[in-house]
């Protein structure tokens, strides 16, 4: 996993760990261990990051280099 784009799109926006936490509901020790790569981020915590930073989960991930997220599903 490219733990890497999370830092990344956080400083970004110019957010910090603890702003992240935030908006995923959990401790900011737990966001860290998730963006240094300690922890395996769940599913549901992947989609919420995606769709607050506006890009696909693939590229969260390190699957693709194309930042823009796939269209939703109607």
């Amino acid at each position: 996993m490219n733990i890497s784009r999370f830092k990344e799109l956080r400083n970004n926006k110019n957010l910090t760990q603890k702003d992240i936490a935030k908006i995923l509901e959990m401790s900011p020790v737990v966001y860290n261990r998730y963006e240094t790569g300690l922890r395996l981020i769940p599913i549901n915590k992947l989609i919420l990051l995606a769709d607050y930073y506006n890009v696909s989960i693939d590229y969260l991930l390190g699957r693709t280099d194309d930042i823009k997220p796939y269209p939703k599903s109607k």
